[in-house]
């Protein structure tokens, strides 16, 4: 779909909203700090600018953020679970303003954490980047996908099939899905005014993953280390605008 001017404002909006709360909560991830206390901090922010929270029961989701420490790769749930040096921790957030929904995800360390664990952060990363700068009009969007694995896979790390990026607008979650790997076709080609979630989800170890008991829950089937990086792009005449960049 392709969004008008006024639609791509309040999208604009929405993306700074998550930005700050991705900078609010990187601020709160430290030694000794519970996943439901980082949580309370992104409510807050969303309290303060006068948003509404995407996440929070959604399908009945208990919360406004995901956090997914180590071995999660996505959907965790905040709670009790107490953050130690040395851990790396996702963060996924998203926010609604008037209407238009922003999602937005990043990995960070927890104090001095290790040598693989920080090339994990970096390369998921720098595969974002990658799969954001193949966000032109006129390119196919599964280029994207092809962009993020050659830098995962020229790392011999491994990307997550199971779950992929998306149309963002109305709705979180909005065709057409955004693979983060070359599904075996180009796919649709990118027009102005179009928005999309990338998501890139990288793990040191094997691709597979595996649903906890909670139901919400991702991890790695081998427990490897997983990172995940995400952010709200526009298609727009001068190239890809990034409406959930870091502040």
């Amino acid at each position: 779909m392709r969004r008008s001017a006024a639609e791509l404002d309040k999208m604009r909006k929405a993306g700074r909203i998550v930005a700050e709360i991705k900078a609010t909560t990187r601020e709160a991830v430290r030694d000794g700090v519970t996943t439901a206390e980082i949580d309370k901090v992104a409510r807050e922010v969303i309290e303060r600018r006068g948003a509404k929270s995407n996440f929070l029961n959604y399908h009945g989701f208990p919360a406004v953020i995901c956090t997914s420490p180590n071995s999660m790769i996505v959907h965790g749930i905040p709670g009790k679970h107490r953050l130690k040096e040395g851990d790396i921790i996702s963060i996924d957030c998203g926010a609604i303003w008037q209407g238009y929904h922003g999602d937005s995800a990043f990995t960070v360390g927890v104090g001095k954490i290790s040598k693989e664990a920080q090339h994990l952060i970096e390369v998921t990363s720098r595969s974002l980047q990658a799969g954001i700068a193949m966000m032109e009009e006129g390119n196919h969007l599964h280029e994207v996908g092809r962009a993020v694995q050659r830098v995962v896979e020229a790392a011999g790390m491994a990307v997550v099939r199971e779950y992929v990026g998306h149309g963002i607008g109305t709705a979180m979650h909005e065709p057409p899905n955004v693979p983060n790997y070359w599904p075996g076709s180009p796919g649709p080609k990118m027009k102005s005014g179009n928005v999309f979630a990338v998501e890139p989800m990288v793990n040191i170890g094997g691709a597979e993953t595996r649903l906890l008991e909670d139901g919400w829950s991702v991890v790695t089937a081998d427990g490897s280390l997983s990172a995940h990086f995400e952010d709200t792009i526009a298609i727009t005449d001068n190239g890809p605008e990034v409406f959930t960049a870091d502040e």
